[in-house]
């Protein structure tokens, strides 16, 4: 397997586990495993951007990313619902 694909891989698994988390943190429950995943890799930037401007960096590995990501993927959600007015539990 080529370090490229390996990188895709790695982050569809730690994008799927974070948003997975933090759909159940924000509001109990997630939009699909689809969306999830989508989620958790955009709150993946999200979350790397944040702690890059506030100067925090949570270590490296799985275990960082996975909390970066895991932050990210909470605000983004946050932000989401915030906005949808609550109809985003229905998609």
């Amino acid at each position: 397997m080529d370090p490229v694909s390996h990188g895709i891989i790695f982050w569809l698994i730690i994008g799927g586990i974070a948003g997975a988390l933090a759909g159940r943190v924000v509001d109990g429950g997630g939009f699909g495993i689809i969306i999830d995943i989508i989620v958790g890799i955009v709150g993946a930037f999200i979350g790397g951007w944040l702690g890059g401007v506030l100067g925090l960096h949570l270590g490296a590995g799985i275990i960082g990313s996975l909390i970066t990501a895991f932050i990210g993927a909470v605000i983004l959600l946050f932000i989401v619902r915030l906005f949808s007015g609550g109809r985003a539990r229905q998609l």
